[in-house]
């Protein structure tokens, strides 16, 4: 009897670890963070197409993720579609808003197109918006069809910047300096 009680237990053990492992490779990781390979939102379903480690140094900073509703096949397709898409950011350790404002800052600033009146006005408030980001929290930018550009997550306030055009300079400057599609 006490075989049998220890065979059941055993197989038990050996399902939940094949479940455990048949559920971690449905999700993408890096850097230690899992994130789902498909999510919810506004009733559409956005699939997870790239997800990368940005390190500093020797120090893991951030992961990132790109989720999108259609699966473009180049650059311009990924920019331009009026779809939704999000970038997810979870932070790895704890940085102050001057470091994130300065960081978004020069990376946007790299866009001629934020040099514009109405786009460096929004890129100002997105920026006002971010708060000291703590290991573990996310910062979501969301880019909603005929809405704009939702900022949410705990390095943010959270914000509406209304319009594509925006939205579309932030990830243009962003798969532009993180290619991952063909140009």
């Amino acid at each position: 009897m006490t075989g049998t009680v220890w065979t059941k237990g055993a197989r038990g053990v050996a399902l939940g670890m094949l479940l455990l492992v048949g559920a971690a490779a449905h999700a993408g990781q890096a850097g230690g963070v899992n994130m789902p390979d498909s999510l919810q939102v506004e009733g559409k379903t956005l699939a997870l197409t790239h997800m990368e480690l940005k390190k500093k140094l020797f120090f893991n900073v951030y992961v990132w993720s790109l989720y999108m509703e259609e699966e473009p096949t180049c650059f311009k397709e990924a920019v331009a579609s009026n779809s939704l898409k999000r970038l997810h950011f979870r932070f790895l350790r704890t940085i102050t808003k001057d470091q994130l404002v300065g960081s978004f800052r020069e990376g946007l600033r790299q866009n001629p197109a934020m040099r514009q009146d109405a786009l460096n006005q929004s890129l100002e408030k997105l920026l006002s918006s971010l708060h000291d980001v703590r290991k573990g929290d996310d910062l979501v930018l969301t880019y909603l069809p005929g809405s704009g550009l939702h900022v949410s997550g705990g390095a943010s306030g959270g914000v509406h910047i209304p319009g594509k055009s925006f939205a579309d300079a932030l990830f243009s400057s962003w798969l532009d300096t993180h290619p991952i599609f063909p140009k």
